[in-house]
């Protein structure tokens, strides 16, 4: 069957303005035409879905998510049983793609089986890429571990906050390698402190170059890559040094360590603004104590001056939601955050182009041409005018995957799909 997205407005996301009245037609799961509405004749087999008023545009990727965070009590999943604890990621899961999020990162925690679950349409879900679990120091940002021993508490859950602890470049490597072998498509590091630790503060520094060039070296070998958690200058350093890939956060950054990105040539910057303008709003209580409080308000206030400072320089911001437990459905607001800044086209671009380009699929997705997967959306409104409309997934009007209409919010379009 033949698809046709009919009299759309296409916001392709290569950089041009938006064009109206144009027709896109989906064969085989992709785009294979693009041209004006004109009144030329259709496909014999033709679906027509009529786009009048609506914008037409490229699924979203989220270049940071964590979809194994179902409490912001750690210690609470914990004890939540595995099963209901599945299901609680499975609903997660789908409830990305109803907000228009077609591809996304999990940034560590989710693990393979979950994208497995997927492929084999068990649940509905996005393309998932995934990390695996966490590699964090003795003491690092993925430590969760309370500084008062107890046996009990030398826990890994295996769902949700996996972590694996290494120190030493050999042990780094082991680790690395073990991600890997658990299914990760690329490999997370902790490379600083972060709000959510119990045991450091924001510009704490961890892993010396050498750990970090061992986890790189490892990731090269399959062609792959290593993604940082890292807020201040001298973390970030110590990545360019060692050859990470993909910076995130990076609320600190200065204009030294931001010229030397720009050198690096194959660095990307990902900023998470909304899920510190979110948990800023939070008290001490619910598994969060006044130091991880404190600690997230203080990141809020470098978030946007340093993606400014990006922009400005010219880096490759792609962007991502780091958004956690009850706050998946907000990741759509990530979007407008950047917008605040670097204007809604740019922000747009960001979440579409940029992302598909550090996830090695530019080639595929990220944007609406001929040739490329019909990972579509289509939605109410002008998001450049409002960008806050990816905000609310009920803007979100539908949601097309591979040549496949996963979501369809006015009729009856669900399962539809564009094959030969």
């Amino acid at each position: 069957m033949t698809l046709v997205f009919e009299r759309a407005t296409v916001l392709d996301c290569t950089g041009r303005d938006p064009q109206q009245r144009m027709r896109v037609q989906v064969e085989d799961g992709r785009i294979v035409r693009i041209g004006k509405a004109d009144g030329s004749v259709m496909p014999r087999d033709a679906r027509v879905i009529d786009c009048a008023g609506r914008f037409l545009m490229p699924g979203l990727l989220d270049a940071h998510v964590h979809l194994a965070s179902t409490e912001l009590d750690e210690h609470k999943e914990v004890e939540t049983p595995p099963a209901v604890l599945a299901l609680r990621i499975g609903k997660q899961i789908e409830d990305v793609l109803d907000g228009g999020f077609t591809t996304v990162r999990d940034a560590g925690g989710l693990d393979w089986g979950f994208k497995e679950a997927v492929r084999l349409g068990l649940i509905r879900g996005p393309r998932l890429i995934i990390s695996g679990p966490f590699i964090s120091q003795t003491g690092g940002h993925a430590d969760h571990r309370p500084r008062t021993f107890r046996p009990s508490s030398e826990w890994l859950s295996g769902w949700s906050r996996d972590s694996l602890i290494a120190d030493g470049p050999a042990e780094v490597r082991r680790a690395a390698r073990e991600v890997l072998r658990r299914g990760g498509d690329q490999i997370k590091v902790m490379a600083s402190g972060g709000a959510a630790s119990p045991n450091d503060e924001l510009d704490h520094v961890q892993y010396s170059v050498e750990e970090l060039a061992a986890a790189v070296d490892v990731a090269h070998t399959v062609s792959s890559y290593v993604m940082a958690h890292a807020y201040g200058p001298r973390a970030i350093q110590n990545c360019l040094k060692a050859g990470v890939r993909s910076i995130e956060h990076g609320n600190f950054l200065d204009e030294e360590t931001a010229d030397q990105m720009l050198e690096s040539g194959d660095v990307f910057l990902v900023p998470t603004i909304i899920t510190y303008e979110l948990l800023s709003r939070l008290e001490s209580g619910n598994g969060w104590t006044e130091p991880n409080v404190r600690k997230i308000r203080q990141a809020l206030t470098g978030a946007y001056d340093s993606l400014g400072l990006a922009y400005e320089k010219g880096l490759r911001i792609g962007s991502g939601s780091d958004v956690l437990a009850g706050m998946h459905r907000d990741r759509g607001r990530e979007i407008a955050c950047h917008a605040r800044v670097m204007g809604a086209m740019a922000a747009i671009i960001a979440s579409t182009r940029t992302n598909a380009e550090l996830l090695r699929l530019e080639d595929e997705i990220g944007t609406v041409e001929e040739g490329k997967r019909a990972d579509l959306i289509m939605l109410n409104g002008d998001p450049l005018t409002d960008p806050g409309l990816f905000g609310e997934p009920q803007n979100i009007r539908m949601v097309m995957m591979g040549g496949l209409v996963v979501k369809d919010s006015d009729g009856p379009l669900v399962g539809l799909a564009a094959t030969q």
